[in-house]
């Protein structure tokens, strides 16, 4: 069996590891460990993202691969989960962190997932094996529910009650000289198409007409809108996707959205 870790490079951290991708570390350690499997780390970035993978080396993880991508091509996390998919060997369990410290989208997991054609399990508190891979998930009002997750899967870790352990000495002493693989990520960039500059958007001021009314308090009951009549909230259980589908469109329609 081989386990993978996917760590998010985030250069303003000292570790360079946020505490998802900590969290995620551990459990592909404690799991390695019971199941006796080889491990690997993978990361996407320039040479300095190479620190996460030391530390991930340090703290026992068996190898390690740096896909070889710029900073600003790591924002995107559908080019950063096709380029870990071509970097990492079929893999029979990948976990990463939900989340990253940098407010990314965290969407990588679930790209990661259907560029591997994987199942998924996404936002973990916990990750147990017995005889099958048991995932603890978080659900609103204080619940939880747990899933039997079939491999491959792909699973992103919340920061929950688990910490990194400490590297031991030689572990440390070890990662810093270990050899990392680098991987070339292929190039998806349209030839065609050729950008001359780039530009922050600014649209155009949209004028609104003033507020009716002689005096303040009336002024401000038109602009916030306190006095005006409003559709009530309803709330609608559809049978099943198209259904929820065509609730959406017909509300759509009814306020003049679509025609």
């Amino acid at each position: 069996m081989l386990i993978v870790v996917a760590l998010r490079w985030i250069e303003s951290l000292t570790s360079g590891l946020g505490a998802a991708d900590e969290c995620a570390l551990e459990h592909a350690l404690r799991l390695a460990e019971q199941l006796d499997a080889q491990t690997l780390a993978v990361t996407a970035g320039p040479e300095p993202a190479e620190a996460v993978l030391r530390t991930a080396l340090a703290s026992g993880i068996g190898d390690a691969v740096r896909v070889d991508l710029t900073e600003d091509e790591t924002d995107d996390g559908s080019r950063v989960a096709k380029a870990l998919a071509d970097a990492i060997p079929a893999p029979d369990l990948v976990l990463c962190g939900d989340h990253s410290a940098d407010r990314g989208t965290g969407a990588t997991p679930a790209f990661l997932a259907a560029a591997l054609g994987a199942r998924q399990a996404l936002g973990a508190l916990s990750l147990t094996w017995d005889g099958k891979l048991l995932v603890e998930r978080r659900l609103d009002g204080g619940r939880r529910e747990r899933l039997a997750v079939g491999l491959p899967a792909v699973c992103s870790v919340e920061p929950a009650d688990v910490r990194l352990r400490r590297a031991s000495l030689p572990g440390l002493l070890a990662a810093r000289k270990a050899a990392i693989t680098v991987h070339k990520a292929l190039s998806t960039r349209d030839d065609r198409i050729t950008v001359e500059r780039t530009r922050r958007f600014s649209p155009r001021t949209r004028r609104v007409p003033p507020p009716e009314g002689a005096e303040p308090h009336t002024r401000l009951l038109a602009l916030t809108g306190a006095l005006a009549e409003h559709d009530p909230p309803r709330l609608v259980h559809p049978a099943d996707a198209k259904a929820g589908a065509a609730e959406l469109l017909a509300y759509l329609r009814q306020h003049g959205y679509l025609e």
